[in-house]
């Protein structure tokens, strides 16, 4: 197994995640990156844990007026039996609450495995960026 390929393709994957979520418009599309049991660990709330609550998550952050997420990871490290990797990234956040838009910029750590012989991400954590 050729490691830095399978990190490409795993920055492919991510890169298309990311796209998909940011036109923010097919939950189950947006859902099916993660495996089932994921653990998502967002700033400032409790981990939200399997597809289900996931689905709930994203369905509700959708409804946010003026929502919109971003991001862009850095470099994936693949373990070297090529089942399990991360990845660094950074993020940003838009709502838009009260008629101004507002971004938040974060950085995040994501865990990715192989399920059913696609990568697919198992614990996604973030909080926010450095202050300015």
């Amino acid at each position: 197994m050729d490691l830095a390929t399978e990190a490409s393709e795993l920055l492919r994957r991510d890169a298309q995640w990311a796209a998909v979520s940011y036109e923010g418009r097919d939950v189950e599309r947006i859902l099916s990156y993660w495996t089932e049991d994921a653990v998502v660990m967002p700033p400032g709330l409790p981990a939200i844990v399997g597809k289900s609550a996931l689905r709930e998550y994203v369905q509700a952050s959708l409804k946010i007026p003026g929502f919109k997420i971003n991001w862009a990871s850095t470099e994936a490290t693949v373990s070297s039996d090529g089942d399990m990797a991360y990845m660094l990234s950074e993020n940003e956040v838009t709502v838009d609450m009260d008629g101004t838009p507002t971004t938040t910029q974060g950085r995040a750590v994501t865990i990715w495995r192989r399920d059913d012989g696609e990568w697919r991400c198992c614990v996604d954590i973030w909080n926010a960026g450095p202050a300015a």
